[in-house]
């Protein structure tokens, strides 16, 4: 009889929450993201709700703007937080499961400084490490490396696919068994078992070997979030878990189906990688509690904060009654067909600019009722074949994962959904994905085939 497929939970621990008002809600530290206990706790609830890992998407500038004039300075979303690389190993101890996901970006960092920090956090964790691997994107981040612009579209992502091959090369630098530490014959390590990576590429060169060795893992697990075309061959190619983004249960099946059917040219098998959308859920005792929960965020929603939301598409609208009907555009929008679709709802709908702003606050795939109504939303993207599993993505922390993990975990579990503990000691075990096998190894083990 084949085993039940199970449902994988990241949650995603990024700041105070996904909604642009957490910072000012009652149960939420305002100062918690400069707060070494707040990480803590949430980290620690998590893993009580038996989460594969915590996710944290960094970003290395203020890449939200000014716009309207005041906006961001009430907003408190994204700006102040602590460098996540710096914080997981000292979350590692505080925890015994849970795997430690973060962002490190291709753009604005070298292979070599990315495989020995992941490297290293993979050991101090006893093998709960991975890599969310992304290009970066806004101007912000350029400006604070030393560019003016950021690099092209193109660019960026053929140096994110190199970038990950080197990366991959150096974590095999050393054999399993390379390092031998024979006290008697004086060999420290066995020279047959440890490789130079000697990568030349367009964008790196790298001889290597990496100066980290051994890593429960085999090597960290990578995680990917592109929804680009490009950003799919790498998921294909590479990654062991995809973040993905999609709002409704046929765009991600057909996300699902498309990555999942680009493995196969690399060698690899659809269950070698697991994809994980997002979604904000917010849980009550009935649906009513539930939803007064949700509303109440909203109420704390500043006004210059939802206009924030839409200035993208429809330019500064502070000058317009807020429980008036949407504008035209003040401005021509910077993408036209983003603008077209929020122009045609506001109009479908009858939305004033407050409902317009509220509504793209809540945008996204958010489930909102009881345990029994977020696990039925779950459960039908799940069944359906469009998702491994999800990243959650908690309206305000550290409630909002606890609610999850007090209503829905328990849920999850009554329906066989669910794991009711965990399978092995690392994350790799956890997300059921085959042990990592060094290319040398494999490589030895074919040749030695061969001859016999």
């Amino acid at each position: 009889m084949s085993r039940r497929r199970m449902m994988r939970l990241g949650m995603s621990m990024r700041g105070l929450g996904y909604h642009p008002a957490a910072w000012r809600h009652p149960s939420v530290p305002a100062d918690g993201t400069l707060r070494f206990e707040h990480y803590v706790r949430s980290a620690q609830a998590a893993e009580r709700g038996l989460f594969d890992m915590i996710f944290f998407a960094d970003g290395i500038g203020i890449r939200e703007r000014d716009e309207p004039k005041g906006s961001l300075a009430r907003s408190g979303y994204e700006l102040v937080e602590m460098e996540p690389m710096t914080l997981l190993p000292a979350l590692a101890p505080l925890t015994k499961h849970i795997g430690l996901v973060t962002t490190a970006s291709t753009t604005y960092n070298e292979p070599y400084h990315v495989a020995r920090k992941f490297a290293t956090l993979d050991l101090i964790s006893g093998g709960r490490a991975g890599w969310n691997i992304v290009t970066s994107w806004s101007q912000a981040e350029a400006q604070n490396f030393n560019r003016a612009e950021h690099l092209d579209y193109d660019t960026r992502y053929e140096r994110a696919a190199e970038f990950v091959e080197v990366v991959k090369g150096l974590w095999d630098s050393w054999e399993p068994d390379a390092l031998i530490y024979d006290r008697a014959s004086g060999v420290f390590y066995d020279e047959s078992k440890m490789h130079l990576l000697n990568h030349k590429g367009k964008h790196f060169q790298v001889m290597g070997p990496l100066n980290v060795a051994g890593m429960p893992q085999g090597r960290p697990i990578l995680v990917q979030a592109g929804a680009s075309d490009p950003g799919r061959e790498i998921a294909a190619a590479s990654a062991d878990v995809v973040y993905a983004a999609q709002d409704n249960v046929a765009s991600a099946k057909a996300y699902y189906d498309d990555v999942k059917g680009r493995m196969a040219k690399y060698g690899r098998e659809p269950g070698a990688l697991k994809i994980m959308p997002g979604v904000r859920t917010v849980v009550g005792r009935t649906r009513e509690e539930a939803q007064a929960k949700f509303d109440q965020l909203q109420d704390l929603l500043d006004p210059l904060v939802g206009l924030a939301r839409v200035y993208a598409s429809l330019g500064d609208l502070t000058g317009f009654d807020l429980d008036g009907p949407v504008p035209e555009p003040q401005r021509p929008p910077q993408v036209r067909s983003s603008t077209e679709r929020l122009l045609a709802r506001a109009r479908a709908q009858n939305l004033t600019i407050r409902q317009l702003y509220q509504q793209s606050v809540a945008g996204g795939f958010c489930l909102i009722g009881t345990a029994q109504d977020i696990v039925d939303g779950l459960q039908e993207w799940f069944e359906a074949g469009a998702c491994d599993g999800f990243n959650v993505l908690p309206t305000h922390l550290p409630e909002s994962c606890e609610d999850f993990v007090d209503h829905v975990t328990p849920e999850l579990q009554r329906r066989g959904l669910f794991r009711t503990a965990y399978e092995g000691a690392t994350l790799r075990e956890n997300l059921g994905l085959k042990p990592h096998l060094n290319r040398y190894s494999a490589a030895g083990a074919v040749s030695a085939s061969a001859a016999e």
